[in-house]
């Protein structure tokens, strides 16, 4: 039995939206929830005091491929897994490493298998299982595991995106039996999350996700989003999959979204959402304020007093100007990218906060009509 479970505690009765409890060995969540992308076992420029101490982060990202290939996934195993090896107290979802397998193209080889791939450091041939990828995930210590899943590209052909899912459900179904047996040994510490397919097909994502809601796990992903589709497929694709996928599991939207989309989502059912927005816009310049985008480096801002958002409470807000940002922008200095990294992540924190109070008190159609109202004015 694993000890990650999940509970609704509100539900919006004009969409699919929830607010819910995401229990892990690690502590408790509140849902739904957006994750930092910890790449390389951190979030860039960010401590574990400034993620779970100031932030309040309750549950972060790191990506199984770049943590197997360097430091690898038996020397975390050796120095205590994970947690111990980043200084993490809270809970920590990885993916399968698929994604960025596939996104290697000419440097990988599918099979009915698995993918044979070449290091994009070294260039050493490696080959990702279903069965290995959750050995990878095991002994990086995750409390999330995700199954090995093929992402197709966009745009695909039906007979493409089909081939692809079905694969996808076999390597599922192969993943689930082999952590049910690991958990058997680990005394079910851990969840595998199985995850949809179907490029942008209604179809063939109903098919996937009526296949693997008989594995009966504890959560499922919604995989292949914001590979290049607009978003208005991306959100169908959302829908077709939350139709057929159990009330009581957490869904987990991979890779999405802008802070404008997060409601979006979570209007369609969802409950865990991650991006590299945040952190990765931050250093190029880019801010996420209540107001919309700020994009820094603008001559407007060199005198420019104003905290980066007046309504933020964050460390950099309290503290900074958009003038001395600016500076340190263009001087090239290291701690513009920390704090725009603390003020980016600390927004889609607010962000998501805002949703769950509003599902809470039951105001979220009204913070949802909100949210497109100022999207419109943007435009």
């Amino acid at each position: 039995m694993s000890q990650v479970f999940f509970e609704v505690v509100a539900q919006c009765p004009q969409t699919r939206a929830r607010a819910g409890l995401l229990h892990t060995a690690h502590g408790t969540i509140g849902t739904p929830v957006f994750m930092p992308v910890g790449t390389q076992a951190t979030v860039k420029g960010l401590s574990e005091r400034d993620l779970a101490g100031e932030l309040g982060v309750e549950i972060l990202l790191a990506n199984t491929y770049h943590l197997f290939i360097r430091p690898g996934h038996e020397l975390i195993r050796r120095m205590g897994g994970l947690h111990r090896f980043m200084s993490w107290p809270n809970a920590i979802l990885t993916d399968s490493g698929g994604f960025q397998v596939f996104s290697l193209s000419g440097l990988r080889k599918i099979t009915d298998q698995g993918v044979e791939f070449r290091s994009h450091l070294d260039g050493d041939l490696h080959v990702f299982t279903p069965q290995s990828t959750v050995d990878v995930q095991l002994a990086l210590g995750s409390d999330i595991l995700m199954a090995l899943d093929e992402c197709p590209p966009y745009p695909v052909s039906h007979a493409y995106a089909r081939e692809a899912m079905e694969r996808t459900v076999r390597w599922a179904c192969e993943a689930d039996r082999h952590h049910r047996r690991q958990m058997e040994e680990v005394l079910g510490r851990h969840a595998l999350f199985p995850v949809v397919q179907g490029s942008v097909f209604p179809d063939l994502r109903r098919r996937c996700a009526a296949a693997l809601v008989d594995l009966g796990s504890d959560g499922y992903a919604i995989g292949g989003l914001a590979v290049g589709e607009p978003r208005v497929l991306s959100l169908e694709m959302v829908e077709a999959a939350e139709e057929i996928l159990p009330r009581d599991r957490p869904r987990y939207a991979m890779g999405v979204g802008m802070p404008e989309e997060l409601a979006e989502y979570v209007s369609r059912g969802v409950d865990m959402m991650d991006c590299v927005l945040p952190s990765r816009n931050a250093r190029n310049g880019y801010l996420f304020t209540s107001a919309g985008r700020l994009i820094i480096k603008h001559a407007r801002y060199k005198e420019d007093g104003r905290p980066p958002d007046e309504r933020c409470r964050c460390y950099t807000c309290t503290r900074y100007s958009r003038a001395y940002l600016r500076h340190l922008f263009l001087s090239g200095e290291i701690l513009y990218a920390v704090l725009a990294t603390r003020h980016n992540v600390r927004r889609y924190l607010d962000i998501m906060q805002e949703i769950r109070q509003a599902i809470m008190s039951g105001l979220f159609p009204e913070y949802l009509r909100s949210v497109r109202a100022a999207c419109v004015d943007a435009e």
